[in-house]
């Protein structure tokens, strides 16, 4: 945020409205660069789609009334997900669910703005924190690999950016995601068929 031309004040409006930690990064730099809100909007459904699947396992039955129900649902995070889906919570409360995603919130709206205040402090002369954003998700890359040790997914995932900045330039981002979730997709449709085929 304090290397974007939008003042600081913007860092904790957009942790509170949007709330999605890597989108919030995606967001800004389509805001500076006037990104068409279409583009906005698919960018947030790709980003955060792995959300479908986390309301099928999410207590959400548990947590009664219209409007509380609404704010548990724009608050499911990762980690609200994986603190309320275990077994341990599987008796756990209404107020206790939306008390740990409340609390969730208030610490990630809380943590934007120190630093996007302290970032005001940091030297024009700085170099370097423009790279960030890309060192940030290259370590979630890094980390998504120790876990799966799957070498295809990565490559496809670069084969697709850099095919779509080749054909889209500085719009790839929703073509190279829409690229990268269909293969990933159709890899699990044709995995499906040859576990049927191998079971028959």
């Amino acid at each position: 945020m304090s290397q974007s031309p939008l003042a600081w004040w913007w860092g904790p409006v957009f942790a509170t409205v949007i709330f999605a930690g890597s989108l919030e990064f995606l967001v800004l730099g389509m805001v500076v660069a006037v990104a068409p809100l279409a583009q906005i909007a698919a960018t947030a459904f790709l980003v955060n789609f792995r959300h479908v699947f986390y309301a099928l396992s999410f207590p959400l039955h548990r947590v009664h009334g219209r409007g509380a129900k609404v704010y548990s649902t724009f608050t499911l995070t990762d980690e609200a997900w994986a603190l309320t889906t275990g077994p341990q919570a599987q008796r756990w409360s209404r107020r206790r669910i939306l008390t740990i995603q409340a609390a969730l919130q208030v610490m990630w709206v809380a943590s934007v703005t120190v630093g996007a205040l302290v970032g005001t402090l940091i030297p024009d002369g700085v170099v370097g924190l423009d790279f960030a954003v890309t060192a940030f998700f290259l370590v979630l890359t890094i980390d998504a690999f120790r876990v799966r040790r799957s070498v295809p997914a990565p490559v496809i995932a670069l084969l697709c950016a850099l095919g779509s900045y080749l054909l889209f330039g500085d719009g790839m981002l929703v073509a190279a995601m829409t690229a990268f979730v269909a293969i990933l997709l159709i890899q699990y449709a044709l995995t499906r068929v040859k576990r049927r085929s191998a079971h028959a």
